[in-house]
This record gives C-alpha cells, structure tokens and sequence, in this order.
C-alpha cells in the first residue's frame, strides 16, 4: 500500500554553516565595527547577544538572509523575548523548531479526514504517516497539505509504493 510521511526537519549542520557565515560578515560590516554582538547555538536554541535593539533587528535580517542562502526557511525560527542585558545591550533566545508539534499534528489530521479523500493519517512521533490505495490520493493529500495556512515549514518523505 502506497505511504509517505509529512515531517519538518532542520539540517543543524546547514545552520551551523549559515551562522558561521554571518559571523563573518559581522566582522567585516561597518555598522557592526567595535560592537559586541554575538551569536551561539546551544543544541538546538540559538542565543543572539546585542548591543541594542537596532542592531539585534540587523541581526534577525542578517540570520534569515544567510539562512535562506543555505536553503533553510526561516519559518523554523521562534524568536523569543527580548531581554535586556548589562547597560543597554539585549539579549534574545530562538528555538529551532524539529518535528510537528501534536496540536498541529492533529489539525492537519483532522483537515485531510474532513476532506472525504480515501487516505489513513497516523501520528508517528513528531511525524505523519499518511497511506493510501493509490499514489493519486496521497498526491491529493500533498495538495492538501500545502493548501493549508501553515507557518512551519514540511517536508514530504519516504514516498514508497
């Protein structure tokens, strides 16, 4: 029986590459010469330092540019609140998001069911399985899918007949 299943991954090492190079060009921009602004990733949380809200701005620009340089959308990016640090530096934590959480799980579950296609969704974890009799209606249910309004960022794998 014909299945694939809908997930959202994040290629770390792809992000590592992304944040190497915007470091780099920090180092060689104007604006950010003798500035203390950093970046980090701890796991999969990313840690911007800043030393104000204009250039922590300039730096969210700078990160979705390289990321999207780097075939990452930056949709797998929750930005957190801003902190403030020592003086008039802030500081700001922004979790990557892995895997489907289970309330949109549910929603794309509850989605493709009420669309009468022949297709069985199952949640597996942080991903979906979605089988069927024929590769046609799971290529219906992609279209489905990619219809809805959804922010994160998924991937189509595992397409097996």
């Amino acid at each position: 029986m014909p299945s694939f299943d809908i997930e959202s991954k994040t290629d770390l090492a792809e992000v590592d590459n992304a944040l190497n190079n915007m470091r780099r060009e920090m180092t060689q921009r104007y604006d950010f010469k003798g500035s203390n602004c950093t970046i980090e990733r701890q796991e999969e949380k990313l840690l911007l330092e800043a030393d104000d809200d204009l250039k922590l701005r300039q730096m969210h620009e700078l990160l979705q540019g390289h990321l999207s340089r780097r075939k990452i959308d930056a949709g797998v990016l929750d930005y957190g609140e801003v902190e403030p640090a020592a003086g008039q530096s802030v500081r700001q934590y922004v979790q990557i998001q892995q895997g489907i959480e289970r309330d949109l799980a549910r929603r794309i579950v509850k989605d493709i069911k009420s669309s009468k296609m022949k297709v069985q969704v199952a949640i597996q974890g942080d991903t979906l399985r979605v089988t069927g009799k024929k590769r046609d209606d799971l290529q219906q249910a992609i279209a489905c899918v990619k219809g809805m309004k959804i922010e994160l960022p998924l991937q189509f794998v595992n397409m097996r007949d």
